[in-house]
């Protein structure tokens, strides 16, 4: 009966806190979001790309016009 006992109280300590590896990466992503790792920094090379590429159109267009 002891042994019984024992062998669920260890079963018990190998459990997962997490029913699926969804729950897992959702908390884990909730945790480091909260500890700042996935703060976005503003980046201006789209705004940068953009404009150059509408001067580069606006050019051929007076160029050809």
């Amino acid at each position: 009966m002891s042994l019984e006992a024992a062998a669920a109280s260890a079963r018990g300590g190998f459990g997962c806190l997490f029913s699926t590896a969804d729950e897992y990466e959702t908390a884990l992503i909730a945790e480091r979001r909260a500890q700042g790792r996935y703060a976005q920094s503003r980046s201006y090379w789209p705004i940068a790309l953009f404009l150059g590429c509408a001067f580069i159109v606006a050019g051929t267009v007076l160029l050809f016009a």
